[in-house]
């Protein structure tokens, strides 16, 4: 199977992991030694309910016995899609009230890129050093990393960028400005939290010149930092929230979500102003939807700050010079690359799955699944500690 893997399909770095998955189910991934494995990342933080919940299982099997694709996006009614935009708008700050969805977090957001350009009738868009949104050419283009862009140039013109977390960059927001768009918390660059009010000066400077702002909630979002939007711990509300990953349970999806006037200029002058084949799936709905009422009518969110509270608590080396980010969207930061390495390479071997970060090499991600126990974490923590001791 290896050999076929690296013929046949197409890789994203020249040293894959390359572990053959056999199975998986709850907090575990199975190789095909029947090996377990703790996974500490779900699916770069996709799995919030772990693998294979039975939840959502049953969600997809029912629908599955009733219709898969039917028709393209926005033009028949899809119970679960029309369920789980509604349960969205439930949720969520009340002009944020109409979802479109996506197949991925990346697509949704160059939905909102294009909301925003359509809606304002400016061109100008403005992201965040070491900001990552996604691969796609629209998300690559407001992406704060050169050295992953400069390959792919040229890119969508007129994006600017400013510095997160710099109250002092604000004022090359103007009434040029289309949209300003953050994630929430800083993935790629290490799990950086907004400060002193940050986000809340952000969304009082776009009402000012009547630019929107767009937080970016693909990982942050569906619970992850103890509120069901991360956007709830700062004291700010949104123009347009861009979720994806956790939101599918396992699933590929992505969704954007405004007030029903902007959204509604997408859908005239053109017509089809943004169109997909498969988005809402009505299967992937479903699944959404089983997945979001479980983490919304649970203590999943509540109990991820409990959770945080115990890994911060337990990994204490000196070896660890900070745990970054919130809830159960951490990143241990490290002395040095090569530790980080050895931590992410050994605890495989140890079973224990860890992965890296995109931009900040001495970072460790850690974004187990919201039902992780409290000794499965102690377990993984263990693994941890253990190979940082024998450094």
């Amino acid at each position: 199977m290896i050999n076929d893997f690296l013929k046949h399909q197409a890789q994203t770095t020249p040293h894959p992991l390359g572990m053959e998955i056999s199975f998986a189910e709850g907090s575990y991934i199975y190789d095909q030694n029947k090996t377990p494995y703790l996974d500490f990342i779900a699916g770069v933080s996709a799995c919030s309910l772990g693998h294979r919940h039975p939840k959502v299982i049953d969600a997809i099997k029912k629908q599955l016995d009733s219709y898969m694709h039917v028709m393209v996006y926005g033009e028949y009614i899809q119970s679960p899609a029309v369920k789980l935009s509604k349960l969205l708008a439930d949720h969520l700050p009340q002009k944020l009230e109409k979802t479109y969805l996506t197949n991925s977090g990346t697509e949704a957001i160059d939905g909102a890129m294009k909301l925003a350009r359509r809606y304002t009738g400016r061109s100008e868009i403005i992201a965040a050093n070491n900001a990552y949104h996604g691969n796609t050419m629209g998300a690559l283009s407001i992406m704060g990393y050169e050295e992953r862009k400069q390959p792919f140039r040229p890119l969508i013109p007129d994006v600017r960028f400013i510095e997160f977390n710099n109250a002092k960059d604000l004022s090359k927001i103007t009434r040029k400005t289309a949209a300003v768009i953050l994630e929430t918390i800083q993935g790629g660059a290490g799990f950086i939290q907004p400060l002193n009010g940050y986000l809340t000066k952000v969304q009082k400077r776009c009402n000012e010149v009547g630019a929107l702002f767009i937080l970016d909630e693909i990982q942050p979002g569906i619970g992850r930092t103890g509120k069901l939007f991360g956007f709830e711990n700062y004291n700010c509300i949104p123009d347009v929230v861009v979720t994806g990953k956790g939101l599918g349970g396992g699933m590929p999806i992505g969704a954007f979500t405004a007030s029903e006037e902007m959204m509604d200029s997408l859908s005239d002058h053109p017509k089809l102003g943004h169109i997909t084949t498969f988005g809402g799936h009505p299967v992937i709905a479903a699944a959404a939807l089983a997945t979001l009422k479980e983490i919304t009518r649970s203590t999943l969110i509540p109990d991820t700050l409990y959770k945080e509270k115990l890994i911060r608590k337990k990994l204490q080396h000196p070896s660890i010079k900070e745990i970054r980010g919130k809830g159960l969207m951490l990143a241990l930061i490290v002395e040095n690359p090569e530790i980080a390495n050895k931590i992410v390479l050994e605890a495989k071997e140890n079973g224990l799955i860890l992965f890296w970060l995109l931009y900040e090499p001495k970072a460790i991600r850690i974004s187990p699944p919201l039902t992780i126990s409290n000794d499965e974490l102690m377990k993984g923590c263990a693994i941890i500690l253990k190979i940082l001791n024998s450094i």
